[in-house]
């Protein structure tokens, strides 16, 4: 192999790890620790790495052409985030080459099993309900948080995955979920609306992105932080505007 074809492999190993794990949720600063690492143990010391929340760029003076990509959907994987990580510590120890590194990110990105719909639509009924509870909720109002947790879910992913309306999706789950508070209460379901509506749109609260801002910001990424956390500013205006409305509604 010549040396030129090897630093662009480097290069596309990096650059398939980093969009991975970008696409999967991790944070930028670890997206460019691991992309530096990688072309570390692979012999290009001196790679230059530009990650943003909808892109990045690697390239190498020692190399005649950089490469970029366009980061654009992002889930919540973090089984990815940790195969890839896994992978580069198996590459890093001499378990694996530089070539099988890159099939096996290949097979990470296709291949990585994620939970069915229906699993993450009971998980975000259990969610629900357990943390209206934890926020000191009533159990007579723990069944109609669970049923109002799913279905906000449910309207949540079909909106947000299938149809591609972001922002949208966040404000019409919101706006389910008021709206079956409200109406569980004065049809006797439940108790305390407030109750039933704080713990069903937890599962649509952008923890991650909050979460992912504030360390980015730390790390001293502050244009991805400052993006993530509009993102976050985002989401929760259209999960509040949707309470909102279903209040004046009813």
């Amino acid at each position: 192999m010549k040396q030129q074809s090897y630093g662009q492999l480097v290069l596309s190993t990096c650059l398939m790890a980093g969009k991975i794990m970008m696409e999967a949720g991790s944070e930028v600063y670890r997206v460019e620790d691991t992309m530096k690492r990688i072309a570390q143990n692979a012999g290009l010391a001196d790679v230059q790495i530009y990650v943003t929340a909808t892109g990045m760029i690697v390239g190498s003076p020692s190399e005649e052409n950089s490469q970029v990509i366009q980061i654009t959907q992002q889930s919540i994987n973090l089984e990815k985030v940790a195969a890839v990580n896994h992978a580069s510590r198996a590459f890093a120890n001499g378990e694996l080459s530089l070539y099988d590194l890159y099939q096996r990110l290949k097979k990470i990105d296709l291949a990585t099993p994620d939970f069915s719909q229906l699993w993450k639509i009971l998980a975000a009924g259990i969610v629900s309900s357990t943390l209206m509870i934890i926020y000191r909720g009533d159990w007579a109002d723990f069944t109609a948080t669970f049923v109002i947790g799913m279905l906000g879910f449910s309207v949540h992913s079909l909106f947000g995955k299938r149809l591609g309306l972001k922002f949208l999706n966040d404000f019409l789950a919101s706006l389910l979920v008021g709206c079956l508070a409200i109406l569980s209460v004065k049809l006797s379901f439940a108790q305390d609306v407030n109750n039933i509506i704080v713990g069903s749109i937890m599962p649509l609260v952008p923890g991650l992105a909050i979460t992912n801002s504030f360390r980015d910001i730390m790390a001293g990424h502050l244009l991805s932080g400052v993006a993530r956390a509009t993102e976050a500013i985002f989401i929760a205006g259209s999960i509040g505007g949707g309470i909102i409305v279903a209040f004046n509604l009813f």
